[in-house]
């Protein structure tokens, strides 16, 4: 069975797109940690205070854009996703005027808004291109693309902002990204996509949330895909800082590391969506749940070994490449394949509102870097990868 069919190409392409633009997103702000502690001189759990603003508005915008989708369409959800974007991305050019960290929080809750429309409209929409049966491997597909966006993100950060950390290369280097987003707006705004709507009324509405939250594989999914998120922001996030003090170092040499980070991610997913063909997704996900959770318990015990604990920090993200889209596609395929599939589209945004978990657990994990250790404070993607386990083997046994 084909798993995009030729109707579905130019859609596919261009929805894929974006799965790379906020990954782009994602990861610039990553290294926005460490830029700010040295700007600003901030605590960790300050800084993290960037990835309560990121992920927070992940929360805010999924379920009213859920149901925006469902009046309207998924290309209106885009065009709007993208222009949200933008306009947080150039932002970043007042905030450096005025100096202001709370106005530099404002504009990356503005443009993680955006990133949160598209991830909510762009994950159902990669879903419904094809045959049910091979909706998780197209998401997989499509995801595979977001650790290239991450890519691009960490090199821009390393050669535009880290290599001269100030307001005014941050600024700058997000600004350009706005222009670019605009010149993609503009793209899809003149391209034909399938419309994918329903007009469901707010008494349907009432009745999807009770169906979903009586289904138990879709429910503990959400709860999975909180866990998860927070335990990879929590491990990118402080990436940077746990190396410069490993090996004593700075930003920009730091970043090559969570460069290779990065890489290692990329190329795995590849390899999870290859394995797929012979192995189900449960049974990898159930894998990766556990060599992650044993590389994160790792890290927490190996301070100050040098190789071994960059080893163990880079192979986390190795293992945990694969967790997003399988638990996404685990969750909401029950729904697609159920009597009311017309569900997915609510149940797709309680699976992006999870991403709060990125908000919530990284503070926490700031928190404990500053009262013990920084690699103490791994003991938080240590148990959020406990629970992703454990839902993999429910999963398992549900299948």
């Amino acid at each position: 069975m084909k798993t995009l069919e030729k109707k579905y190409i130019l859609p596919f392409v261009l929805v894929t797109s974006l799965f790379l633009l906020w990954g782009l997103a994602n990861n610039m702000t990553d290294t926005l940690l460490a830029a700010f502690k040295r700007i600003m001189n901030m605590s960790d759990a300050q800084t993290s205070l960037i990835q309560f603003a990121f992920y927070g508005s992940y929360f805010c915008f999924s379920l009213p854009i859920a149901l925006l989708i469902r009046k309207r369409s998924y290309k209106s959800s885009i065009i709007f996703g993208l222009l949200l974007y933008a306009t947080g991305a150039i932002l970043f050019f007042p905030a450096a005027k005025i100096a202001s960290y709370s106005f530099y929080l404002i504009a990356i809750y503005i443009m993680a808004g955006g990133c949160s429309v598209l991830e909510t409209t762009a994950n159902p929409y990669i879903l419904s291109m094809g045959a049910p049966e091979t909706a998780t491997r197209r998401l997989n597909i499509a995801q595979s693309f977001n650790p290239i966006g991450s890519i691009l993100g960490i090199l821009l950060s390393k050669y535009f902002i880290l290599d001269d950390i100030s307001l005014y290369s941050i600024s700058g280097t997000y600004a350009s990204l706005g222009a670019v987003l605009l010149f993609l707006l503009i793209v899809i705004l003149f391209v034909n996509m399938p419309i994918g709507r329903d007009n469901g009324e707010l008494d349907s509405v009432r009745a999807t949330f009770r169906r979903l939250f009586a289904n138990k594989l879709y429910r503990r999914g959400v709860v999975a895909q909180f866990f998860y998120v927070g335990a990879q922001i929590g491990v990118w996030s402080f990436t940077i800082r746990i190396i410069m003090q490993e090996f004593n170092i700075l930003e920009a040499e730091a970043s090559n590391i969570y460069l290779i980070t990065i890489v290692g991610f990329c190329l795995s997913r590849f390899i999870y969506t290859w394995l797929m063909k012979w192995v189900s997704p449960s049974k990898l996900l159930l894998a990766g749940g556990c060599l992650s959770t044993l590389m994160s318990l790792t890290v927490v015990f190996t301070a100050g070994t040098g190789w071994v604990m960059m080893t163990a920090l880079v192979l986390i993200s190795v293992f945990m490449s694969l967790m997003f889209p399988t638990i996404y596609g685990i969750a909401l395929g029950d729904i697609n394949n159920g009597s009311h599939p017309e569900d997915s589209k609510i149940g797709a945004s309680g699976l992006i509102m999870a991403i709060l978990g990125g908000a919530i657990l990284t503070p926490i994990q700031g928190l404990i870097s500053d009262a013990t250790n920084i690699y103490c404070s791994y003991i938080v993607p240590t148990i959020s990868f406990v629970v992703v386990t454990c839902y993999a083997m429910y999963a398992t046994r549900k299948q």
